[in-house]
C-alpha cells in the first residue's frame, strides 16, 4: 500500500474512530437515562464540553475528508501518487494532532496549536494541487 492510500486509510479510520467514541458515550448517556434517545443535536449542545469538541472535531474530519482525501484519491487515480506519498503521512499526523488538541482544549495556546496543524495540511494541500495540475 503507498503511503498516500495508507494516510487515506488512516484519515478515514481516525474519522471513523471518532464517531465510534462519540455514539459509544451517547449510547451510555441514553442507557442512564441522563438524555433520551432523541434528545442529542450534531453539535452536542447541552452535553459537556468535552462532548461538544468530539463532536467539531469529528465534523472538521468529515469537512476535510473531501478535499484532503480528494487530492490523495485523485493522485493515486492518475497514477501521480507520487505527488502525494512525501506528505501524505504528515498530513495524516497533522490531522490526529489538530484532532486530539480539540478534544483536550479550547485554550487560546490549544486553539492556536490547533490551527498550527491546520495550517499544516492547508500548505500540503496548495502543494498537491499545483503539483498535479504541473504533472
Amino acid at each position: 500500500m503507498t503511503p498516500t492510500l495508507l494516510a487515506l486509510l488512516g484519515f478515514l479510520c481516525w474519522t471513523l474512530a471518532l464517531l465510534v467514541l462519540m455514539e459509544a458515550r451517547r449510547s451510555k448517556l441514553v442507557l442512564t437515562k441522563a438524555v433520551p434517545a432523541n434528545g442529542f443535536t450534531p453539535d452536542n449542545a447541552g452535553l459537556s464540553p468535552f462532548m461538544q469538541r468530539l463532536a467539531r472535531a469529528h465534523a472538521n474530519c468529515l469537512e476535510g475528508l473531501p478535499l484532503f482525501g480528494g487530492f490523495m484519491l485523485l493522485a493515486v487515480v492518475a497514477g501521480k501518487s507520487a505527488v502525494t506519498d512525501p506528505l501524505a503521512l504528515v498530513l495524516l499526523g497533522a490531522r490526529i494532532v489538530q484532532s486530539l488538541i480539540h478534544l483536550s482544549s479550547t485554550s487560546p495556546a490549544a486553539v492556536t496549536a490547533r490551527f498550527c496543524a491546520f495550517a499544516v495540511q492547508l500548505g500540503i494541500a496548495v502543494v498537491w494541487a499545483v503539483q498535479l495540475h504541473a504533472a
